[in-house]
Parts: C-alpha cells; sequence; structure tokens
C-alpha cells in the first residue's frame, strides 16, 4: 500500500485531440464542443466531484509538422490541433468550483515576464488562489517560426532563458509589493501606500525589467510551479523551481529512475526531495468488470488515428517517424525536441520500439502506465506504482470525454477512499496549502524563488 495519500489530476488540453489521436471520432465523445464554456465548467465540475486535486491543462506552441515534414496528418487527425489557449478557460471552471486547483501549461519562450507575471497574479486573484503554472520553454520548430525565428533555441539554452525568466518573474511576484501596501484606506483615499511598492530592476541576459509589479499581491503571488523536463538540464532546472512535477515512464524501473534523479538533485539544491510531488501520467479504463472493461479498451482502440497519432510521437521526439519501417526500431538521436522521452525509447528500455508499437491503443502507445480493469484491479496497479517508482499521484490522460474521467470518480475514487489512501474531503485553503499541508499560501522558505521575497518594514 502507498505510503503517502495519492495525488491526482484530470489531464485535459484546449484541443479536440490529445494525447490519443483521433478520439473525438468516438460517437460518445464530446471533445468536438471544446469551444464551449459548458465543455469546461462540466469537466470542472465532474473533477472536483471526484475530489481531484487539480485540472492539468497541457498546451503546445506550434504544430506538429514533422511527421512527413508537413503538418497534414496532425490537422486531419485533431492531433493537438486546433488548439486555443488554455488560461482563458480557467476563470469559467473556478466560477462553478469552489476547490479543485488548476494547473496551466505556458511557454516563457515567446513571453516576457512583465506582462507574464501580471497574468498569472490575475488569474490567482480570479480563483482565489488556485492556480499553478506548468513552465514549458517549447521544442516545436513551427512555434519558433510562427513567432518569427528561424529556428527554435537549442534544448539545452531553453533552460538557460528559463532560469532567467524565473528569476525576473520571482522579483515582479514576490520582491514589488510589499505585504501591507494596499490598505484600501477611504476616509484618507489611500489605496496603496506608494512607499510600499518598489520598483524591479533585472537584467539578464535573455530578459530585462525596470518596473513596479502591475498586479497588487495575491493569494500566492507566485503560482505552484509545476514542470515536466526530466532530461538531465530539465532535471536540474526542475530540482531547482518545481513544486510538483509531471513525468512519463511506460515502465516502473524507468519511472523510478527520473524520480529519483530528481529527488538526488533537489537535495543538491538544498531542497527537501519530497518538497517536490510527483505525477506520473497514466491511462485508465475502468468499469465495474475486467470484462467490460477490456471490452471497452478494445472499442476504443477502434478509433486511433494512426497517422495523427504518429504525428504526435514524431513531434514530441523530433523524429521523423514516416521515414521508418513498421517493425523498424527507433534509435537514440540527439534532437530539439523532448530528450527525456527519445531516452526512454531508446537507451533507458530493454524493449526494442517500432513504428507499429507507437501505433497501438495499449502500453507500448502509452509512453506511461496504462491500467484497464475493475475498480480494484485499477486500485491495486495505481498503489503499486506509486510505491515501486515513489511517485505522489497521477496525471489521468483523456481518452473519451466525459465517460473516462466520470467513470473513474465514480468507481475508482470510492475503492481508493475505502483503502484510506485518498482524501474524503478537500482541506481549506490555497492550491498551495492544499497540496503542501502546513506550510502556508506562499512559496516555502526554502524555495529559490521565497529569496526574492519583501517583507513588510
Amino acid at each position: 500500500m502507498s505510503r503517502r495519500e495519492l495525488r491526482l489530476n484530470a489531464f485535459h488540453m484546449h484541443s479536440p485531440g490529445h494525447t490519443w489521436a483521433g478520439m473525438w471520432r468516438h460517437p460518445r465523445d464530446a471533445s468536438v464542443r471544446y469551444t464551449s464554456l459548458d465543455y469546461w465548467t462540466s469537466l470542472a465540475r465532474t473533477a472536483e466531484r471526484g475530489l481531484l486535486d487539480g485540472i492539468f491543462l497541457a498546451d503546445v506552441f506550434g504544430t506538429y509538422d514533422v511527421y512527413g515534414g508537413n503538418a497534414d496528418a496532425a490537422l486531419a487527425g485533431a492531433a493537438q490541433a486546433p488548439n486555443a489557449d488554455p488560461l482563458l478557460v480557467v476563470p469559467a471552471m473556478a466560477l462553478v468550483t469552489s476547490q479543485i486547483g488548476f494547473g496551466v501549461t505556458a511557454n516563457l519562450t515567446y513571453e516576457h515576464p512583465y506582462q507574464f507575471a501580471r497574468r498569472f497574479s490575475t488569474l490567482d486573484h480570479l480563483t482565489e488562489g488556485r492556480i499553478g503554472w506548468n513552465i514549458v520553454t517549447g521544442y516545436l520548430e513551427s512555434g519558433a517560426r510562427g513567432m518569427g525565428l528561424a529556428q527554435a533555441r537549442a534544448h539545452d539554452a531553453r533552460y538557460e532563458a528559463g532560469e532567467d525568466f524565473m528569476e525576473a518573474a520571482y522579483k515582479l511576484w514576490e520582491g514589488s509589493w510589499e505585504d501591507d501596501a494596499v490598505i484600501h484606506d477611504r476616509e484618507r483615499s489611500i489605496y496603496t501606500r506608494p512607499e510600499k511598492v518598489h520598483r524591479v530592476r533585472h537584467k539578464g541576459p535573455f530578459y530585462r525589467v525596470d518596473a513596479r509589479h502591475l498586479a497588487e499581491p495575491s493569494p500566492q503571488r507566485t503560482p505552484v510551479l509545476y514542470q515536466a523536463g526530466t532530461s538531465s538540464r530539465g532535471r536540474a532546472f526542475a530540482a531547482r523551481h518545481a513544486e510538483c512535477i509531471f513525468l512519463n515512464g511506460h515502465t516502473k524501473p524507468i519511472a523510478a529512475r527520473a524520480v529519483r534523479s530528481i529527488r538526488e538533485a533537489a537535495r543538491d539544491h538544498g531542497r527537501d526531495p519530497y518538497d517536490i510531488l510527483m505525477f506520473l501520467g497514466a491511462t485508465v479504463i475502468v468499469a465495474p468488470t475486467r470484462a467490460e472493461a477490456l471490452d471497452l479498451r478494445d472499442e476504443y482502440a477502434r478509433y486511433l488515428d494512426v497517422q495523427g497519432q504518429l504525428a504526435l510521437v514524431s513531434g514530441w521526439t523530433g523524429i521523423d517517424l514516416s521515414t521508418l519501417g513498421p517493425e523498424e526500431a527507433l534509435a537514440y538521436v540527439k534532437t530539439n525536441a523532448m530528450q527525456s522521452l527519445v531516452e526512454n525509447l531508446t537507451v533507458n528500455t530493454d524493449h526494442r520500439f517500432t513504428v507499429r508499437d507507437f501505433a497501438q491503443f495499449g502500453p507500448l502507445g502509452a509512453r506511461a502506465p496504462f491500467l484497464v480493469g475493475s475498480p480494484s484491479e485499477v486500485a491495486d496497479e495505481l498503489l503499486s506504482w506509486a510505491e515501486e517508482a515513489d511517485v505522489d499521484g497521477f496525471n489521468l490522460t483523456r481518452v473519451v470525454v466525459p465517460e473516462t474521467l466520470e467513470a473513474f470518480v465514480d468507481l475508482v475514487v470510492p475503492e481508493l477512499q475505502d483503502r484510506g489512501v485518498f482524501k474524503t474531503r478537500y482541506r481549506e485553503g490555497t492550491l498551495r496549502e492544499k497540496l503542501f499541508p502546513g506550510t502556508g499560501a506562499r512559496l516555502k522558505s526554502t524555495h529559490p524563488g521565497a529569496g526574492f521575497r519583501r517583507l513588510a518594514a
């Protein structure tokens, strides 16, 4: 049995297609309605009914055009294309809920800290402290070209720019406004005490700021920080900044190795390794009986768009799978895309991954746990992965919307609660206070961002 309470997020995207291409074609799938607000409010209500910790919204900047040298397969199969801004649906979901958190992916490479910090402060206010940021640096060349650049930054250089961005953002969130700057004094006509609001002067190798933060202090100041990089450079970045990490791994040893390396790196940065929560991606298909769950799996598999799926994997790895035969094994190549995924599919595994594997709706195509069974069987597997890989919880990958999430909420959550490994009610407080009880709404003092904090004089 897991020694920690499991954490769970609903893993979604502001797109008709997400991790499994083609599921939008399923007759019971509602993903084509992703542009409507009630699609998102319904998702939020279901996730909060299941006491999930958060809704984790993925995003990608650009289109998947590595496969075949064009974006045709991605566009035809709705493989994360089209995709809309995930930040804009958060206020609607926050309005119809009161407890669940929102971890939103946002690419810092094409942002500036000054405007970006205001956007997340605004979301932290509107959600009453329930916002988190999944820090990504972007890897698609199509996104770089869309922004007028000749090519994307090199893999490690993206993280160097990220370090500079984070320092500027911390200064704005933590160091510009003192805690007692805003007083709302109607009698003296003073909303903010000017002497309590300080100019941020940041001159880094990539970003410069000379300004006061535009937003008044929000409940958490700095949003809860998620990160998903597990390459060697990504691990160093995550160990320094992340409070939660999203990772994949199709075997327990691979996932455990990634978790262990991040926890060791966190210790090297002076942080408690368990101050970082590890969320492992997982596809879960559950039904009252195993036979029914297997039937659902086979039913869903018929809707997988193979070309769209190969477009996704080609984009994630930076390797054009259209140049390989169905039985040809993937070989390690250093690319500018997701280096950790390329390593997991080649040098970190004993399995010889082929193009045919990536076109399967099953464990080999999943990049992460693929669990099918009754509620008790799924709970057994979740707890086994949590224990053996030392993860704190799971990002539940969307398959058919809304039924796969509803089935998990109705069938697996009660099973986990009966075993004493999942909460029966929400804790009070902000997202950070819910995830890290007893630490308060602000960054923990050992986090590097807290070093930029300006306390009341």
